[in-house]
């Protein structure tokens, strides 16, 4: 599904990951953060696809908000996880969204 956000500008927080093998609990905390991440103030949607490499980018409308949300406690145990066994490598970008444009908006 494709993210409805506002007019610009708003932020991307773009995840890139490589998974491990296994499940070892992922998909709980992954379902777990998507209901937290829609509560939290700020928040305004997520995209995400998994082939070998996996995508997701979190929409937000700002920097505070961002920071917020890797500050929340329960993602930062989310994090914790991630570094020990659920990622093999990862990386996180941040982008302000200065336009958008598509079909069907």
């Amino acid at each position: 599904m494709i993210a409805k956000t506002p007019k610009p500008p708003y932020y991307a927080v773009i995840f890139t990951s490589v998974r491990t093998d296994g499940d070892s609990g992922y998909q709980t905390m992954s379902e777990k953060m998507l209901e937290l991440a829609n509560i939290q103030p700020g928040f305004l949607g997520v995209e995400s696809a998994r082939n070998e490499i996996g995508i997701t980018v979190s929409y937000w409308e700002s920097l505070e908000a961002i920071k917020a949300w890797k500050s929340n406690i329960d993602h930062l145990e989310a994090q914790k996880l991630g570094k020990e066994k659920w990622y093999e490598v990862y990386k996180v970008r941040i982008a302000k969204v200065e336009r958008d444009y598509g079909l069907k908006d």
